[in-house]
């Protein structure tokens, strides 16, 4: 490894980290700043059309959550020790917003979806008018968690590591893995740009043959043609120049600590839906081709539309790039074989080309060798368990295969430290898709009552982190030996675009405390200034804030699922 002086402070907080040394922290000695104890940000009053400012918010304390516990001892932070603190990143979806597999025009079906629908999801996550800033937005959220791996804030340990957990690209696609590990590892210029070099091209951009209504466009409207709805309903403001910003190189500044990851739908799937594994030939022709399709044809129902994307997506898609009329429906776009679909085996690999430390980020060589994506490690007192919940035949919820489950039991039995940690994409209540491909594994998927089933029945398993559902939620699972904390956290993608600080500490009363308090990227309130990637993704939140499907959901979540102190007995 090169020795420069990220990777000198990199290894000093690993080494730090590893040792498994307690540290005592004196009572009420939380440090806020860098996190949500300090300051949060929040959609601000309702400006023309019901736009928002974001802005900021007071700080939130940690809430005791004691459903494990009877009666917490009121002296614990006096005599509590550090064991291990570590971040957690989830659903960062990088996305290359101008890739002809990006099916936004699905995007506009979202109003009336249809209630059990496998494909449900598909399009409120096809388009949002923000997705071009993707990886300025992983690059402030990575520059927020290094403000504070020197010390977590309440039991002043160093963070070990981070981990994100799945849907880490967006579309599968090489390009956006490769930005995925960049942006984590830091080091190298990162050019966040695919097809034509010199201009966008894509659903933003003011091309006046393809220009659609349904877009924001930064740049305002082509000539002669009227404003989009998001500016006219919605009070979308006009950024000229942001197209160009967005595809600005930079140089990420890479996380201080190692970092693993875990598998996830959108890593696994077209769309996180559609599965390389028989579609993978068909779905890279068209990503890495002439055509993006920018508006369906009139006269498309929903249910026409959800009855082919379960039925045969690939064929609904190359009939409608045939039939579609170029230059109203469908634009020509520059080809780009770095746009080609990934599959599991091959996204393992590319996390072996890295700056980053661990060499592979947790995929081990027998992952290299047999294609899986689930594997174990351990740091000081900790044994993580990472799973790969992606079920390979399609859809966007997960499960695992029995060979998955069998080797989860094995190393449940047998641990290999004080504590276990499970982590995952999908939560436990999303692992509920149990379809199985004709010619494929035949035995019965495993679905999230039996592992947590599994699970419960180890008092050594303390957590089992997830993402998912891009919002912030935490359930007690009570039952068998004893129980464990499922705890689901918040996407980069959506408001807020959070990530979430873990820290477990020993409270010498025969009780663990987890602390989790969730973490806002590093940029503020946008001041109209598109000079670096912070401000860049300040202007993001501005715009994932708006999100006109956003406007009644609430994924921060309650105070309970945010920052929090998760008590459990001791194994």
């Amino acid at each position: 490894m090169q020795i420069t002086r990220r990777n000198l402070i990199r290894s000093g907080l690993a080494a730090a980290a590893v040792t498994g040394i307690l540290r005592p922290v004196p009572a009420l000695a939380v440090a806020a700043s860098g996190t949500t104890l300090a300051r949060t940000w929040q959609r601000g009053p309702a400006g023309t059309g019901g736009y928002r400012k974001v802005v900021a918010g007071p700080g939130e304390p940690h809430v005791v959550r004691a459903e494990f516990v009877a009666t917490p001892t009121a002296d614990r932070a006096a005599r509590r020790s550090g064991v291990l603190a570590f971040a957690q990143l989830s659903d960062v979806h990088i996305v290359d917003a101008q890739s002809p597999m990006r099916l936004e025009w699905v995007d506009r079906f979202d109003d009336t979806d249809i209630d059990g629908d496998p494909t449900t999801g598909l399009a409120s996550s096809a388009y949002r008018a923000h997705e071009m800033l993707s990886t300025q937005v992983a690059d402030a959220m990575v520059r927020a968690i290094n403000e504070v791996a020197a010390a977590a804030p309440v039991t002043g340990l160093p963070l070990a590591l981070a981990i994100q957990t799945g849907d880490n690209a967006d579309n599968a696609q090489y390009n956006e893995t490769r930005w995925n590990i960049a942006v984590l590892s830091g080091g190298t210029v990162l050019t966040p740009d695919s097809g034509n070099r010199t201009r966008w091209e894509g659903v933003a951009d003011q091309d006046l043959l393809s220009y659609d209504l349904h877009y924001w466009h930064p740049d305002g409207q082509p000539l002669l043609r009227p404003v989009d709805i998001p500016r006219k309903e919605y009070g979308f403001p006009v950024v000229p120049g942001l197209l160009d910003a967005a595809r600005r190189p930079f140089t990420p500044v890479g996380l201080r600590m190692p970092w693993f990851t875990a598998f996830g739908n959108h890593d696994g799937g077209v769309q996180g839906n559609f599965p390389p594994g028989t579609l993978g030939a068909g779905m890279s022709a068209i990503a890495t081709g002439s055509l993006k399709i920018i508006s369906p044809p009139s006269g498309l129902s929903q249910a026409d539309l959800l009855h082919a994307l379960r039925t045969d997506p690939l064929g609904l898609l190359n009939n409608l790039l045939g039939t579609l009329e170029l230059g109203t429906h469908v634009r020509l776009v520059s080809p780009d074989p770095d746009r080609r679909i990934l599959t599991r085996r091959q996204i393992v690999e590319e996390h072996f080309t890295t700056t980053g430390t661990p060499v592979g980020h947790g995929f081990t060589e027998a992952n290299r060798a047999d294609g899986t994506a689930y594997y174990t490690f351990v740091r000081g007192d900790v044994q993580f368990l990472v799973l790969d919940t992606v079920n390979p035949n399609g859809y966007s919820n997960g499960s695992i295969d029995q060979p998955q489950m069998d080797w989860l039991a094995a190393e449940l039995a047998a641990p290999r430290a004080a504590y276990q940690i499970v982590c995952s994409h999908h939560t436990s209540e999303t692992m509920d898709n149990p379809l199985i491909v004709t010619g494929g594994d035949p035995n019965p998927r495993v679905q999230g009552p039996a592992v947590v089933a599994l699970l419960q029945e180890h008092p050594r398993v303390i957590a089992w982190i997830n993402g998912h559902s891009h919002r912030n939620q935490i359930w007690a699972r009570p039952g068998g030996k004893r129980g464990f904390w499922e705890i689901n956290t918040a996407s980069h993608v959506d408001f807020p675009q959070q990530s979430r600080l873990l820290e477990i500490a020993d409270n010498g009363d025969g009780t663990l405390s987890l602390f989790c308090t969730m973490v806002d990227h590093a940029a503020g309130t946008w001041s109209g200034s598109l000079a670096n990637t912070v401000q860049l993704a300040a202007l993001a939140r501005e715009l994932s804030a708006n999100d006109w499907q956003e406007h009644t959901t609430n994924r921060s979540g309650e105070p309970t699922d945010r920052n929090v102190e998760l008590l459990i007995q001791k194994p």
